[in-house]
């Protein structure tokens, strides 16, 4: 876009995908710290939206001034993207946790593979004035128009959904994952020791191993 219709220079460019990294990197850590404050949810939809309102500018600042568009935008897009991961990891049950955000996020990579393909394609359909004998089109509105429904998308899925902000991802806090590690039976074996009064299993060290049988059950 920035070289067929706006006819940027590759130094342009090069200073274009830089301040757009930064303003990237600036929205993941900024907008993620607030989730926790604020909510997955919220913050979600809060920084699509404006990153919606932002797509203008974006798209269509045919100048140099495109440079703190895509500062902004990119703060927005990564804002958002940066905290779908965690709400994500919240969301899922503990056995299948890492499985559900990596999945999640391999189809989307599936999904948008040929994108370039396809705005390419789409874009062709509305054609610019030729610069000499370079063929120039309105790449512009095809991202416009991308970028708006994958915002609506986000924006959808994340007000229809619930949020389980603050969850715990630890053994004592995951059944499933308790009883995979034994974490719950084992607890459960050394509370009865204590309302006995039976000897902890430091008591045991050294000593030869014992089988105690207490209520018909095998320790």
């Amino acid at each position: 876009m920035l070289t067929n219709q706006y006819n940027f220079s590759p130094n342009a460019v090069t200073v274009t995908q830089v301040v757009a990294n930064l303003g990237a990197m600036a929205g993941g850590t900024i907008v993620g710290y607030c989730s926790q404050i604020l909510g997955r949810r919220f913050s979600i939809i809060f920084i699509s939206i404006i990153g919606g309102a932002l797509l203008y500018p974006y798209t269509f600042v045919g100048s140099k001034s495109v440079i703190a568009a895509a500062f902004f935008e990119q703060f927005c897009v990564q804002g958002a993207w940066g905290v779908i991961p965690i709400h994500l990891m919240e969301l899922s049950p503990g056995s299948f946790r890492t499985f559900v955000v990596g999945t999640t996020y391999q189809l989307g990579n599936l999904v948008s593979s040929a994108s370039s393909t396809i705005e390419s394609t789409i874009g062709e359909r509305y054609p610019l004035p030729p610069r000499g004998k370079t063929k120039r089109y309105q790449y512009g509105l095809v991202i416009c128009i991308f970028m708006g429904c994958v915002y609506a998308y986000v924006i959808l899925l994340t007000l229809i959904g619930p949020e389980y902000r603050g969850r715990m991802f630890g053994a004592a806090h995951d059944s499933d994952l308790a009883e995979a590690t034994g974490h719950e039976g084992m607890a459960a074996v050394l509370h009865r020791r204590e309302r006995m009064g039976g000897p902890d299993d430091s008591s045991d060290e050294g000593a030869p191993e014992k089988r105690t049988h207490v209520n018909n059950e095998t320790v």
